[in-house]
């Protein structure tokens, strides 16, 4: 089956620095034929000559793809995408990049499932899922973000000498950890595996006797495709809009909801705009329809460029876009070096959209674990703390609720080069009418 007859899922690997993430997805990626031998030995070569041994190869593929997408400098796509016997899937990020959350919360990269990775090396197993651990903040961003879907692959059993004892310890930590923060583990696979040597990522392992389970590679197809939000009325947030001479405005975006066809009338928001669409393309290609999931150009009749931009949405006239002056949300503060007041402006991402916003009141602080109430209206909130805010965009912001649009109902808060915080909309408390201006 070629990769676009497959179905496809995104993807994001999470866990603490140093669980092994980049060396077990470099490795998986190589088991599964994505990368050939010959890539993994001159990363070898290259790892040896920086004196970090022969260990670092496959983390060497991952890490060197990083450091190519950050210089800018487009990469065979094998890297990013990549097929196991039932599913086609993109990697959202490579492990360990500082902007991952980022990613996965913009643009069309909502991860469809996530890989945690944990060693059961003593010392790192907690360093990872202790309140404050990088593999407990990641479980819980993914869980906060809408991402149902988990496998959890319990690595560096080679360390461990293999025993069924220290997997059996770590799985029921991390499954105690993972419950906290919302999860359903009876719908989870603990893979005990090793990223250096190969165990149990594509190959069933000789060395664990023991482990009845699927490999990692299984558990990734046992996963289940998320519904397309076919039935839920269009929404697209822009991309780009270009001008193009004869043709006229065409703006660029993925369809996050629902469904669009040529002549059908569209409003672009927050401007109000009313247009029809002419034509749709991807990839150059004509499109009779588009639907929920397709990246798409279209030409746009009737607005003019000076009404759409990047981060504007565009739905059906009957059922137009909302727009916040301010709304309610639930957030998680995933990194602040002090604490924050109300008050505090940073800015707010969110699919296309960028735009600085102030938390400008916080109406309660809650159980991370249980979401339950812990204080009403709390001064500040510092790194791990779970709250509902009120949130005032500096300028009108077409965002909807997560219940209604999760696709478009989740942002990050960013500030000085860092993720502060993410979280979802609840309700929008005080909307936007354009006619009113």
């Amino acid at each position: 089956m070629s990769a676009s007859k497959k179905p496809h899922l995104n993807i994001v690997v999470v866990g603490h620095v140093d669980n092994g993430k980049s060396t077990t997805v470099g490795h998986l990626l190589v088991d599964l034929g994505e990368i050939d031998q010959r890539t993994i030995d001159a990363y070898a070569k290259e790892s040896e000559a920086t004196g970090k041994g022969d260990t670092f190869k496959y983390a060497w593929v991952m890490d060197s793809i990083k450091d190519e997408r950050e210089r800018g400098i487009t990469i065979d796509l094998a890297f990013q995408k990549f097929e196991t016997n039932k599913f086609f899937f993109t990697l959202i990020d490579a492990p360990g990049h500082k902007d991952f959350i980022k990613n996965m919360i913009t643009g069309a990269s909502e991860a469809d499932a996530a890989i945690l990775v944990i060693s059961v090396k003593p010392g790192e197993t907690e360093a990872s899922i202790e309140p404050g651990g990088q593999g407990r903040e990641h479980a819980f961003l993914a869980k906060t973000l809408g991402v149902g879907q988990l496998v959890v692959a319990l690595n560096k059993m080679d360390d461990a000498g293999y025993q069924e004892a220290r997997y059996k310890e770590v799985k029921d930590q991390v499954e105690k950890m993972l419950k906290s923060v919302g999860f359903n583990t009876a719908k989870i696979n603990f893979v005990p595996v090793s990223g250096w040597k190969g165990d149990n990522l594509v190959k069933k392992s000789t060395n664990m006797p023991w482990y009845k389970g699927m490999t990692l590679a299984e558990s990734l197809d046992a996963f289940e495709v998320p519904e397309k939000p076919i039935g839920k009325p269009l929404r697209i947030p822009i991309q780009d809009v270009y001008s193009i001479t004869g043709v006229g405005t065409v703006p660029v975006g993925r369809v996050e909801t629902g469904k669009m066809r040529p002549n059908d009338k569209v409003v672009v928001m927050p401007s109000g705009a009313v247009g029809e669409i002419k034509s749709i393309e991807t990839h150059h290609t004509q499109m009779e329809s588009a639907e929920a999931g397709d990246n798409v150009g279209f030409n746009l009749r009737g607005v003019d460029k000076k009404q759409i931009k990047r981060g504007d949405v565009i739905g059906p006239v009957d059922s137009p876009p909302s727009v916040a002056k301010e709304f309610e949300a639930r957030i998680i503060v995933i990194h602040h070096p002090t604490a924050i007041a109300p008050g505090y402006t940073p800015v707010l991402h969110a699919h296309t959209a960028q735009v600085a916003a102030t938390i400008s009141s916080f109406v309660s602080k809650l159980d991370p674990r249980t979401g339950a109430t812990t204080e009403e209206a709390p001064k500040f909130l510092k790194t791990g703390d779970a709250a509902i805010v009120r949130i005032r965009p500096v300028r009108p912001l077409p965002i909807e609720t997560f219940k209604d649009f999760p696709e478009i109902g989740r942002f990050a808060l960013r500030d000085m080069g860092t993720t502060i915080a993410a979280g979802v909309v609840l309700n929008v408390t005080e909307k936007y009418d354009p006619n009113k201006k």
